[in-house]
């Protein structure tokens, strides 16, 4: 069975471009591993600039996979030079019953 997350992705300061290339190829990546399932990815930011992505994984066991897998690996690095990963309840928006974000184009 499918399991969503919901990440955060916070930029390093000036790497906010550089963040969203990572993030455009994020499930690119994952799909040619055959970790994800073909549903679309929500892509969002929050008013501080990070990154929100909602997506899912193919299973418990291919979240596993991901990180034995090289190409999951270099990815990761990738996200690692332009961002830090942040608690989701971090959010100013997640302090509201209704969490609100704006769409990524």
């Amino acid at each position: 069975m499918g399991r969503f997350v919901i990440v955060a992705f916070k930029p390093k300061p000036g790497q906010s471009e550089a963040l969203a290339v990572v993030v455009a190829k994020h499930l690119e990546v994952l799909r040619a591993q055959n970790l994800v399932t073909d549903k679309a990815p929500y892509v969002m930011h929050a008013a501080n600039g990070t990154v929100i992505e909602v997506f899912e994984w193919r299973s418990s066991d291919a979240i596993t996979a991901a990180h034995a897998n090289p190409a999951v690996q270099a990815l990761w690095g990738e996200f690692a030079a332009v961002c830090e990963y942040v608690p989701l309840a971090s959010l100013d928006e997640a302090q509201h019953m209704f969490a609100e974000f704006d769409a990524v184009e």
